[in-house]
C-alpha cells in the first residue's frame, strides 16, 4: 500500500467533479445558508452554558437529511455511507478528520423535523423566499 500523497484528495475530488458530480450541482445551485437562521430558530439550540457536547451545525444536519431522502437511506446506511462516500462528505463541506452525526443523532433530528414540519416548511420557503 502506498502513502497517502498530498495532493491525492484534492485530486480525488476533482476526478469526481469531471464525472458530473450531482451532488456538487446541488450546492451549486441551493444556498444552504440562506436557510440557516430558520434552522437555527427552529432547532433551539443550546447556547452551551449548561455544559455537554456542542450541537451539530444546523444547515450539516439539514443536508444530512436531504442527503438521507434523496438516497433512501436508513440511519444507519447514512452514517456509513457520509463515512465512505467522498461525495457526500464533500456535499456536507467536511473533511476525512471532522467528526460527522452518527445514526442516532441523525434519527433525533429527523424525528425533531417530523414533528416540527409545519415550522419547516413555512420558515424556510419564506427564508429563501427573500434571499
Amino acid at each position: 500500500m502506498s502513502q497517502f500523497g498530498l495532493f491525492d484528495f484534492s485530486n480525488r475530488l476533482a476526478a469526481l467533479s469531471v464525472f458530473g458530480d450531482p451532488l456538487e450541482r446541488l450546492n451549486q445551485v441551493i444556498d444552504f445558508e440562506a436557510f440557516r437562521s430558520s434552522l437555527e430558530s427552529g432547532l433551539n439550540f443550546s447556547n452551551g452554558s449548561q455544559g455537554g457536547c456542542p450541537a451539530y451545525d444546523a444547515v450539516l444536519i439539514f443536508k444530512v437529511l436531504i442527503l438521507q431522502s434523496l438516497y433512501n437511506l436508513s440511519d444507519d446506511q447514512t452514517e456509513y455511507q457520509i463515512k465512505d462516500r467522498l461525495s457526500f462528505m464533500c456535499f456536507l463541506g467536511l473533511t476525512l478528520c471532522q467528526s460527522i452525526p452518527d445514526a442516532k443523532t441523525i434519527w433525533l433530528y429527523r424525528a425533531y423535523y417530523a414533528e416540527n414540519e409545519h415550522w419547516l416548511r413555512e420558515d424556510v420557503n419564506a427564508d429563501y423566499a427573500l434571499k
